[in-house]
C-alpha cells in the first residue's frame, strides 16, 4: 500500500513539472515570434536581443521536457535509485543554454552600441508597437514565475525551479528592452542596443546560478547543516541509540539516499541492535519529507571518558 501511495505521488509529481515545462515552452515559443518579428520589423534591437532570449528558451524547453521525460522513469537494474539526478542534468543544460545566449546577446548589442557612436550605424528609434511587445512580455513573464515557482516549490523539481528562475530574469531582461526602446524614442538611440547589453548580463546571471545550483545537487553527498542537524535530533531520540557518528546524503531530484553511522550498547545481541536500526530507518522516512532510502550501520558505541 505505502509503495502504491508513492508511486501515485511521484506521478503526481511528474505530472506537474511536465505541465509548468509544457506551459513555458509554449509562452517562450509566442514570445520568441512575436519579439523577434516585431524588434526587426520596429527596428529596435534590445526587443530581437529579448526575442533570441525567448528563442533559446525555446530550445532548452525542448531539451529539459525530454530529461524530465526521462527522469519519470522507474528504478531498474543498473539505477537502483532511479531516474530522478535527471532533473539535475536538465537544470545543468539550461544553465549552459542561457550562459551561451547570455555571450552572443552581449557582443551583438555592444557591437551595435559601438556602430551608432562611431557613426556607422544608422538607428532612428524603435516603433511603438515594439515598447508594447516588451511590456506585455514582462507581464506574462510575472504569472509564469509566480505559477512556474509554485510548482518547483510543491515538487521540490531542480529543473522546474530553475525554469522559474529563468523566468524571473525575463522579466528584468523584457524591462530592460522596454526601457531601451523607450529612450530611444526619445532621441537617445545607442540606448536601445545598450539595454540589449544589460539584458545579456541579467541572462548570464541567471545562467551561472542555475549551473551553481544544479552542479551542487550532483556533486555534493553531504548534506545541510539544517538537514544534518535534523537527522542528528531525531536519532539522539531513538531508544537504544547511544550517539550518532557519520550521516552522508544523496540527493536523486527531490529525493533523498541516507547513510548513518549509530552506536549501540555493545552488550546487546545482533537482533537487538537490528531491531534498534530498524527502528531508525523507520523515523527517518517516516519523519522527512522526501526521504526515499536509509542504510543504517551500527556498533559498539565508543566509551565515555
Amino acid at each position: 500500500m505505502k509503495e502504491q501511495e508513492s508511486e501515485l505521488v511521484t506521478n503526481e509529481r511528474n505530472r506537474k513539472g511536465l505541465l509548468a515545462v509544457h506551459v513555458g515552452l509554449a509562452a517562450n515559443a509566442l514570445l520568441a515570434v512575436v519579439k523577434a518579428t516585431i524588434g526587426v520589423v520596429g527596428h529596435s534591437p534590445a526587443l530581437l536581443a529579448d526575442g533570441i532570449n525567448s528563442t533559446s528558451d525555446v530550445a532548452y524547453g525542448v531539451v529539459m521536457s525530454i530529461f524530465m521525460k526521462l527522469s519519470g522513469k522507474p528504478a531498474d537494474h543498473e539505477h537502483p535509485y532511479g531516474h530522478d539526478q535527471m532533473e539535475s542534468i536538465a537544470a545543468v543544460v539550461v544553465g549552459a543554454f542561457v550562459i551561451s545566449t547570455a555571450i552572443a546577446i552581449f557582443w551583438n548589442s555592444v557591437n551595435g552600441v559601438y556602430k551608432i557612436l562611431s557613426g556607422t550605424g544608422d538607428f532612428a528609434g524603435a516603433s511603438r508597437i515594439a515598447l508594447w511587445v516588451a511590456l506585455v512580455g514582462a507581464a506574462l513573464k510575472v504569472w509564469l514565475t509566480l505559477w512556474t515557482g509554485k510548482i518547483g516549490k510543491q515538487t521540490r523539481n531542480s529543473a522546474v525551479e530553475a525554469l522559474a528562475h529563468d523566468h524571473r530574469n525575463d522579466i528584468f531582461a523584457a524591462l530592460a528592452a522596454a526601457v531601451g526602446i523607450f529612450f530611444g524614442r526619445m532621441g537617445f538611440p545607442w540606448v536601445d542596443p545598450l539595454a540589449g547589453a544589460v539584458v545579456s548580463l541579467i541572462i548570464l546571471q541567471t545562467g551561472v546560478e542555475i549551473l551553481r545550483t544544479s552542479t551542487a545537487d550532483l556533486m555534493d553527498t553531504l548534506p545541510g547543516k539544517q538537514l544534518g542537524r535534523e537527522i542528528r535530533d531525531l536519532l539522539a531520540a531513538v531508544d537504544g541509540v547511544k550517539g550518532v557518528e557519520e550521516v552522508h546524503a544523496h540527493r536523486f531530484g527531490p529525493y533523498l539516499v541516507v547513510n548513518v553511522t549509530i552506536g549501540v550498547d555493545g552488550a546487546l545481541s545482533v537482533t537487538e541492535g537490528d531491531r534498534i536500526a530498524t527502528w531508525a530507518e523507520e523515523i527517518l522516512l517516516k519523519k522527512i519529507e522526501f526521504m526515499r532510502r536509509v542504510y543504517v550501520h551500527y556498533h559498539p558505541a565508543a566509551p565515555l571518558e
